[in-house]
């Protein structure tokens, strides 16, 4: 029996499928047999030792499953998406890569696939959110801001990255999207850098990311933005790094060898950013949601505080993302989101049970967000 295929074994995929092992009969795919041989000793599944960029053996491995779970990195998630369509195979998928997932939305709905994009904590619980309240009330402002962070504080980039570093810094490179007064503004990434005391945390700087992704298309909210959190001081390396040419995608020549600046800053940042074995970090996330409501100006405030689990050795930005996903896997599998073509994640936040279903299902997991509500007084 064939339920689910996990595409990726790394930390989040490693979360996403020991959530769902508990449930259905799971196989997860990866070209690293070290990283899927730790999962098939620790956990009740199947593993694949397979090249995923080869689109041929991906189209024949998929065959017997019902649902994929797509946790490859982003530069390999539009097209591995498209081969799953292909396949006429429901998706749930975290890879955020950078096209443009609507170009796939018409081939989804011919082979009736639902594919449900970016079900991460943001993009991912942030859309559902706003999904949710946009359904409900005229919203008029939506504010996040999110990181995930080391409890410890390493000079000199007092960071380490839960995931591939080359990912963290498409981030610092891609020109950031927000929307003031009802029009699209870009604004440089690492741009409008502020300090903000978020609780339990202290000071943390806060600066422009390309987070609202496909908000930009299905919200009409007239004000909305994006900020990713770091411990102060984080963003100054960055901007040094970028406007020297550490991040550049474009080929140089050295000494005979042809390279990407990007790969061998990515390369080198690999064991700097690495989080070492059992490292607490933590992923703290607030967002705003203002707007009228039955005649009212109300406010809701999300909370979301959460640390590495010592006792299942899964980081937190691993749980917050990947239980985010297996939630949204479970609705799709069940039958209870069918919804065909491409769906981001604010279209399932607008479905009240299943709203509601996301929210339990990460509570159950510890992972809570904490809401409160304001009503403007007249």
């Amino acid at each position: 029996m064939n339920d689910i295929i996990v595409l990726g074994a790394g930390r989040v995929g490693r979360a996403i499928a020991s959530d769902l092992c508990r449930d259905y009969h799971i196989t997860v795919a990866d070209i690293e047999l070290h990283s899927l041989s730790l999962l098939k000793e620790r956990y009740p599944l199947e593993i694949e030792e397979i090249d995923l960029n080869d689109q041929v053996e991906l189209l024949e491995l998929l065959k017997p499953f019902d649902l994929v779970v797509s946790a490859v990195p982003g530069y390999m998630g539009y097209q591995t998406l498209e081969t799953i369509i292909e396949a006429g195979k429901n998706v749930a998928d975290i890879s955020f890569f950078e096209e443009d997932p609507f170009e796939l939305h018409k081939k989804a709905v011919q082979e009736k696939v639902t594919a449900v994009i970016d079900c991460g904590v943001a993009p991912g619980m942030s859309n559902i959110i706003l999904g949710h309240h946009n359904d409900q009330m005229d919203v008029q402002q939506f504010e996040c801001m999110v990181g995930g962070l080391p409890v410890k504080r390493t000079w000199p980039y007092e960071y380490k990255a839960p995931f591939s570093p080359i990912d963290v810094i498409e981030e610092y490179i891609r020109p950031a999207r927000l929307v003031i007064n009802g029009e699209v503004v870009t604004r440089p990434a690492l741009s409008d850098a502020e300090y903000v005391n978020m609780e339990p945390v202290g000071t943390l700087e806060a600066f422009h990311t390309d987070g609202l992704r496909t908000l930009l298309k299905t919200m009409d909210v007239p004000n909305m933005k994006e900020k990713t959190l770091r411990y102060p001081g984080h963003v100054e390396y960055m901007k040094v790094l970028r406007d020297t040419g550490f991040f550049d995608k474009k080929t140089r020549e050295v000494n005979g060898a042809a390279i990407r600046p990007i790969d061998l800053t990515s390369k080198l940042l690999f064991n700097e950013w690495k989080l070492d074995p059992g490292e607490p970090e933590f992923t703290i996330m607030e967002i705003n949601v203002e707007g009228i409501q039955n005649q009212q100006k109300v406010t809701y405030a999300y909370h979301l505080y959460d640390e590495y689990d010592h006792e299942t050795d899964l980081s937190s930005m691993a749980r917050t993302t990947g239980f985010t996903c297996t939630s949204v896997a479970r609705l799709i599998f069940e039958g209870k989101y069918q919804n065909h073509g491409i769906n981001p994640p604010e279209y399932v936040g607008a479905d009240e049970q299943c709203y509601q279903q996301i929210m339990e299902d990460l509570k159950d997991r510890n992972v809570i967000y904490q809401v409160e509500k304001e009503i403007e007084k007249t």
